[in-house]
């Protein structure tokens, strides 16, 4: 038997990067989706290739985290036969440009203090009550190495990131007592659309982080949370910090060439 049988999870930032590898190993364990991002049609593909690869059961709906509104109302219509999720994988976020604080952009700023913090606790406050009330349920948040060390440029995505930590430490403690389990996954560097959109897709800078060095990919994040989520009801993951071999921190990385 697939070890995610049946169950239901519901991916946020699903349309790329760690999102959609998380999708793409939960689907090989037998979990049914519901897939969440502002990009429907990549979704919609990559729900297709799902299906058609194990037979997943999948659902994709547009939704940015940032709009309370939105969120609580998508959450609402979920229909009854879906209802019941099992696995919250908070992963949708981002990082906007590398300025120093006297020189940032109050859009970047909001951007991503609105996804990144403030989208993560919309979406749980709507999906936990539902958790809390059936006494079962799995909230992996996505974080970063970048919630527990700075480094220059990093002031406001750091920011969200410690506070991304915090919640998740808070969401466990008020979760104490119930069968609902807290995990918070924090890579260090991996190779996805990350650095195009922190560099308002200036492609040739992004491309620079990733040269002379063997970055962790999408694959190796989703690979890791489901190991937090197949793990028996007794035993909860609570913090995982993955970084490449060639990273030893925020600012330390060896490079060849």
């Amino acid at each position: 038997m697939k070890r995610l049988e049946n169950r239901i999870a519901f991916v946020t930032g699903a349309s790329s990067g760690i999102g959609r590898s998380i999708a793409c190993a939960f689907a090989a364990e037998g979990a049914r989706l519901i897939l969440c991002a502002r990009r429907v049609e990549r979704m919609e593909a990559l729900a297709a290739e799902l299906e058609a690869a194990h037979g997943a059961d999948v659902r994709c709906r547009r939704l940015d985290v940032r709009d309370r509104a939105e969120v609580e109302r998508m959450i609402a219509e979920i229909p009854p036969n879906w209802a019941e999720i099992d696995i919250l994988v908070n992963n949708a976020g981002l990082s906007r440009g590398l300025d120093k604080l006297h020189e940032g952009l109050a859009d970047d700023w909001d951007e991503m203090l609105d996804t990144n913090v403030k989208g993560l606790l919309y979406v749980s406050r709507a999906v936990l009550p539902g958790m809390v009330r059936r006494d079962r349920g799995h909230v992996v948040n996505i974080g970063s190495i970048a919630g527990r060390e700075l480094y220059p440029g990093g002031n406001v995505y750091c920011a969200s990131k410690f506070a991304e930590r915090a919640i998740s430490k808070g969401m466990m403690i008020d979760l104490n007592g119930t069968n609902v389990r807290v995990t918070t996954v924090d890579p260090g560097l991996v190779e996805t659309e990350f650095s195009l959109v922190r560099f308002h897709g200036d492609a040739a800078r992004a491309a620079k982080v990733y040269t002379g060095v063997d970055p962790l990919t999408p694959d190796d994040i989703a690979d890791a949370v489901l190991y937090a989520v197949t793990r028996p009801q007794h035993m909860n993951v609570a913090e995982m910090v993955i970084l490449a071999t060639c990273q030893a921190g925020t600012t330390y990385v060896s490079r060849k060439g």
